[in-house]
């Protein structure tokens, strides 16, 4: 696999990227994926991971950092902006369709945790992607209003969304951008607010098993109101009559959003369960990323044929 760093522009902002080219030279235009990441993370974790590991199954893919985030530009800093992360994988789709080592009739998009989310309208208004794939995908917008499991109390986001009103009216004012930690400070405190599941986010953020500088640490107040009424999967039957993959984890506690999700597709549509992985498990875990990969490779290799 030969691998290397490319720039494009989404919407003004410019994005960093890893390319990954299949070793083998290849007599024409390859099937091309591109790649988004969790919220919060960068194209080095669990996004190229899963371009990597597709790259050497004979496909030309794309990691990116979304605007805002890790290498690529933007200000302010930490903005999680659910258009915008949208319009990137857009972008990195028109990015890969200019490439000649790619077919442009041939190009799927994978989206893992919160792009899981972001892939399902772009490829529902950009027809240029032609098969589309989630992994332990989750609807950011309902993780915040809900919580992961559903369960949150909803005074929850209603005080965000007082603190967020608080602090866009300060930066008016000239008082600079506030944000927020995506993280506590420590694993007891992730696992005291979050349960399992914030403490294995923990646990892949904030540790030397995948934590990395670049990942965001906070997130701006004003990126509450945006996610507080993103709905990513309403318009997931607008997917069809292209395929859709969805893969999750049997012990993920935001599995109830694929199923929902799924049963809202039309056909032709898939599901593939992990058994035992959570949903963090399916981030970087090699028991589990090998099946989901096995089953991403048969997909994108039937429906991105030639």
């Amino acid at each position: 696999m030969n691998s290397t760093d490319v720039t494009f522009d989404s919407a003004g902002v410019p994005l960093a990227g890893r390319l990954h080219l299949p070793d083998e030279e290849a007599v024409a235009p390859r099937p091309a994926i591109v790649v988004g990441h969790p919220a919060g993370g960068v194209k080095e974790q669990t996004a190229g991971l899963y371009a990597a590991s597709l790259a050497e199954r004979g496909f030309v893919t794309l990691a990116f950092d979304a605007a805002y985030q890790g290498e690529s530009g933007g200000q302010p800093r930490g903005l999680e902006d659910p258009a915008h992360r949208v319009e990137d994988l857009k972008a990195a789709v028109s990015f890969l369709s200019t490439r000649s080592e790619v077919d442009p009739e041939r190009i799927g998009a994978l989206g893992i945790c919160a792009s899981g989310g972001y892939v399902v309208p772009a490829a529902a208004t950009d027809h240029r992607i032609r098969a589309v794939a989630t992994v332990s995908a989750a609807d950011i917008g309902r993780q915040f209003r809900e919580g992961a499991d559903g369960t949150q109390d909803s005074a929850v986001i209603q005080s965000m969304l007082d603190a967020a009103a608080r602090a866009r009216t300060e930066e008016a004012s000239g008082g600079g951008v506030g944000s927020f930690p995506i993280f506590p400070a420590t694993a007891e405190e992730a696992r005291a607010l979050g349960g399992q599941h914030g403490f294995e986010g923990f646990d892949y953020y904030r540790t030397d098993r995948a934590g990395h500088p670049r990942s965001a640490k906070e997130f701006t107040w004003s990126s509450v109101d945006r996610i507080a009424a993103f709905e990513p999967f309403r318009f997931i039957a607008m997917i069809a009559p292209r395929p859709l993959l969805m893969i999750a984890g049997g012990q993920a506690v935001t599995r109830h959003m694929t199923t929902e999700a799924f049963d809202s597709a039309r056909e032709p549509k898939e599901l593939y369960w992990v058994h035992g992985a959570s949903h963090v498990d399916l981030y970087d875990r090699p028991e589990y990323v090998g099946p989901a990969v096995e089953e991403l490779t048969g997909f994108f290799g039937a429906h991105l044929a030639g």
